[in-house]
């Protein structure tokens, strides 16, 4: 989802803020990239109906362990997971060329002039951290925040109060200037 509102935010001048939680960007060693062939991998799965083995890649490449990965299927969440793998292959698409090991493209979103909030979870992994950075850098206008005791599965009691603040000073910096409002979206 962080994507989509990065480019709807590029395209719609009426996005007036952001507010983005962990990009998915690998861009330094602070992790491997994803292999070449995993987009393929994961469609060719999902084509031949073996939509466990597409779970599984794709929770090898988000940095899953072998037993977590192993154990899954033995779970009654595992038949939830299967029913939208079919989906992974557009998610591995839309952000595959953010995770090569590489920098963000530099001019991507650099005209991007709206006020933009960027979280990373505070217990999240390194490439995490430096995914949040890039993208706060690349940004015009962005603030950098750790949730602190947070990963990727953040918990929306913990996450709520960011945004809120976010876009409530901000509303009323728009209300104070004659700006008319119009919000950003949450990955």
């Amino acid at each position: 989802m962080l994507l989509f509102a990065l480019e709807v935010a590029r395209r719609e001048p009426a996005v007036k803020r952001l507010a983005l939680y962990e990009a998915p960007f690998i861009v330094d060693d602070s992790r491997p990239p994803i292999p070449r062939g995993y987009a393929t991998n994961l469609a060719r799965f999902v084509a031949e109906d073996r939509r466990g083995d597409a779970v599984k890649l794709f929770l090898r490449q988000v940095g899953a362990p072998a037993t977590f990965v192993g154990l899954m299927p033995l779970l009654p969440v595992w038949a939830k997971l299967k029913a939208v793998a079919h989906t992974l292959p557009y998610d591995a698409a839309i952000v595959g060329e953010y995770q090569t090991g590489e920098p963000l493209p530099a001019a991507r979103w650099t005209f991007l002039k709206m006020s933009s909030l960027v979280v990373a979870g505070g217990k999240s992994p390194a490439w995490f951290h430096a995914g949040a950075q890039a993208l706060a850098d690349a940004l015009l206008n962005a603030e950098l925040r750790v949730l602190e005791g947070q990963t990727h599965n953040v918990k929306a009691k913990a996450l709520a109060p960011l945004p809120r603040k976010f876009f409530r000073d901000e509303a009323t910096a728009a209300e104070q200037s004659g700006e008319s409002i119009a919000s950003g979206s949450r990955s």
